[in-house]
């Protein structure tokens, strides 16, 4: 896990997503605090662009092993592929939870919303980007590219949401990953689906899991 987190230290694109996950949404929960009146969501709201670095972290941690086949010299270190997933998943995991942690403080701090009582979301904001984080590095392990995972869901997070535009169709879609996830810090969601922040908190890690299983399995199954 140690060499794992050094190897995420050391892409240039992980450094660039820090950046993104810690400087977006505290610039645009300023821009919003000199125009739109505080509410109940306001710095959370905020914070649901900050998924765009996480995504980037996700992706990158696996694509990385997959540009001059890194992933060969990877395996001779680590013939077992049970250990080096579960250590390259934590590594993510630790990283994304820090990234989080510190950038909900600070956007929070910038709304006035930071307070003993915003710990509970806080805790719900940590998980959010954790699975988030955990389904693009998941669809990276699968497709062994960053590009389809990066484009798609960054494009939903940051253009248009298409999970979003779903739930005006049928409101099973409010059981999607990001708009079941949302709920463990948002509070005035608009979804035709109301779910408590621990459901909606399940129901998105029950996608994660799915998915990093039928990644994982594909992974032991095919050449490297």
């Amino acid at each position: 896990m140690r060499t794992e987190l050094l190897k995420l230290a050391g892409l240039p694109s992980a450094w660039a997503a820090a950046v993104l996950g810690l400087a977006v949404p505290p610039l645009i929960a300023f821009l919003n605090s000199r125009t739109v009146a505080v509410g109940v969501d306001s710095g959370y709201q905020e914070l649901v662009f900050g998924v765009i670095g996480v995504l980037v972290l996700g992706v990158v941690s696996v694509g990385s092993e997959y540009r001059g086949r890194q992933i060969m010299t990877s395996l001779i270190c680590v013939p077992s592929r049970g250990r080096f997933l579960a250590a390259k998943t934590g590594a993510l995991v630790l990283a994304v939870t820090l990234l989080a942690t510190a950038s909900a403080v600070v956007t929070l701090g910038v709304t006035g919303s930071l307070s003993a009582e915003a710990g509970p979301r806080i805790v719900g904001v940590v998980v959010y980007w954790v699975l988030t984080a955990l389904l693009a590095y998941g669809i990276t392990l699968l497709t062994r590219s960053g590009i389809l995972p990066l484009t798609i869901l960054i494009l939903n997070t940051s253009v248009v949401s298409v999970t979003y535009l779903l739930t005006r169709v049928t409101p099973l879609a409010g059981y999607l990953p990001d708009m079941a996830g949302a709920q463990l810090f948002i509070r005035g969601l608009d979804s035709p689906v109301g779910l408590t922040p621990l459901t909606g908190g399940l129901v998105m890690a029950a996608w994660v899991f799915a998915v990093l299983a039928v990644a994982a399995a594909v992974f032991h199954r095919r050449d490297a």
